[in-house]
């Protein structure tokens, strides 16, 4: 018996429990592409295979006059996290599926919700013969959370549609029409090494929330990495000691949970440490209110970084910026400009920093970006840009929006919210490869993305299945 039989949409939800038990990170997603492919190859339909690891499939048009095709797409890969509970393989392990209440989640780690809710309403759509909807043109893209290279990659010939629907959202009854764009920056830093002589000890930061960096960046998580910069200053004011490594995330769009730093002192480190948590716990009691800091001896450590490198590091770690930079001015509750230090990681004598940086504009982007140069120019540390992508602009006119906005009023009644969201969605890359595309984005209510503790809302995607189905009946 499958965990989520018998709820709706059915066929919804058994295309999700499926791709569920395939794994697919970013980075590897060719299991889930292949389970693609084959879906497609087993019912005749046409279907394209690039090389950046996309899918494209066609379907006709169905029970309708149409001849106008519409996009449909959504993201294979998923974000890996997992709580001490889970002992998975993300490389070769499906996830543990399980139901609360109204809520379906994984045991221990992600759902996969983002993007796999897109995935499994695509695959039941593709695996029907019973919906009213015009040719459709399934797009499953590649990487979207590691810079979106599936999309860059894209050659936009294969599709004919001028209209598309992202499904790439996290709340119900909204329509996304802008999203900001970002850049990935990566800070090299790289130290001197010596033999060690001292106590090893490792100080944890544990117990944070989380998140997704672009939709959660407003609700202002403690970042672990950021907070394990806070603590090695205040141990520096109490103690000598020397950095021996330092690592926390490994993603750049969700907010870091845990950092763990390793460190070699003669002096009484897990006392230090303890007084510096309860010092911190009043100051983070809102923002990371289950937060643990510890320290406890462990293996000596054979190297450890110099004097001046240990200061350079956490110099470092306290100056970079993370979280949000600036609101728009625009629109009321909107993040304009963030940051996310999503990973630090300890490679021999190097550091290395990680930044997500988002912005609704693309020169507030560039500066920021400037800045971090800034910072990088006076502690003799090297950065990198890579992945960027653009912000996707609100068009003013917009038939599809239109029409999608009139079919929910007719559904329930009351006007469907159009806004815009912090975190890049791929429709700004379309934007720019297709022109004249109409282009909106929504999706079934999510919560926690990016964190073990996600959860995807069964009566929501319900409601948004329905709703697309009559939108497809109706364009």
């Amino acid at each position: 018996m499958r965990i989520l039989e018998g709820l709706k949409p059915e066929k919804v939800f058994e295309y999700f429990e499926a791709i569920s038990a395939v794994p697919r990170g970013s980075g590897d997603t060719d299991k889930i592409r292949d389970y693609c492919v084959n879906f497609a190859a087993e019912r005749g339909l046409k279907y394209v295979a690039d090389d950046a690891g996309n899918v494209i499939i066609y379907k006709p048009s169905c029970l309708s006059n149409s001849t106008q095709p519409v996009i449909l797409q959504g993201h294979l890969d998923m974000v890996w996290e997992k709580d001490d509970t889970s002992d998975i393989n993300f490389e070769t392990d499906g996830l543990e599926l399980a139901v609360d209440g109204d809520y379906i989640h994984a045991k221990g780690t992600t759902l996969g919700g983002d993007d796999g809710i897109a995935v499994a309403m695509c695959l039941a759509l593709l695996d029907s013969d019973n919906i009213r909807h015009p040719p459709l043109e399934i797009l499953f893209t590649a990487d979207e959370e590691v810079g979106m290279s599936g999309a860059e990659g894209l050659d936009a010939s294969l599709l004919n549609g001028k209209r598309m629907i992202n499904l790439d959202s996290e709340a119900e009854g909204f329509l996304w029409v802008s999203c900001a764009g970002g850049v990935r920056a990566d800070i090299a830093l790289d130290t001197q090494l010596e033999a060690n002589a001292k106590t090893t000890f490792e100080i944890t930061v544990s117990g944070l929330h989380g998140g997704h960096s672009g939709a959660e960046i407003h609700k202002g998580y403690a970042n672990a990495n950021k907070v394990m910069g806070r603590v090695l200053e205040k141990l520096m004011l109490k103690c000598d000691f020397n950095v021996c490594g330092i690592n926390g995330g490994a993603m750049y769009n969700a907010i870091t949970r845990e950092c763990s730093c390793t460190v070699a002192s003669d002096a009484d480190i897990c006392g230090a440490v303890c007084e510096i948590s309860k010092n911190l716990a009043d100051e983070y009691k809102t923002n990371a209110p289950d937060m643990v800091i510890s320290a406890v001896s462990c293996p000596k450590a054979e190297l450890i970084m110099s004097n001046e490198s240990t200061k350079a590091v956490i110099s470092l770690l306290n100056e970079l910026p993370d979280g949000v930079i600036a609101m728009s001015g625009e629109i009321e509750g909107l993040v304009e400009t963030s940051l996310n230090l999503g990973v630090l990681k300890t490679e021999n004598d190097k550091v290395s920093f990680g930044f997500s940086v988002r912005s609704g504009k693309d020169n507030e982007r560039e500066k920021l970006c400037g800045t971090l140069c800034e910072i990088c120019k006076k502690n003799s540390c090297i950065i990198d840009f890579s992945s960027p992508y653009p912000a996707w602009e609100f068009k003013p006119d917009s038939p599809l929006r239109e029409k999608m906005s009139a079919v929910y009023r007719e559904m329930y009644g009351k006007e469907i919210e159009i806004t815009a969201i912090h975190a890049g969605l791929e429709c700004g890359i379309f934007c720019g490869k297709i022109e004249e595309l109409d282009c909106v984005s929504l999706g079934p209510d999510m919560f926690d993305i990016h964190t073990p503790q996600e959860r995807l809302s069964v009566s929501s995607c319900e409601r948004v299945w329905n709703y697309l189905l009559r939108v497809l009946e109706t364009i």
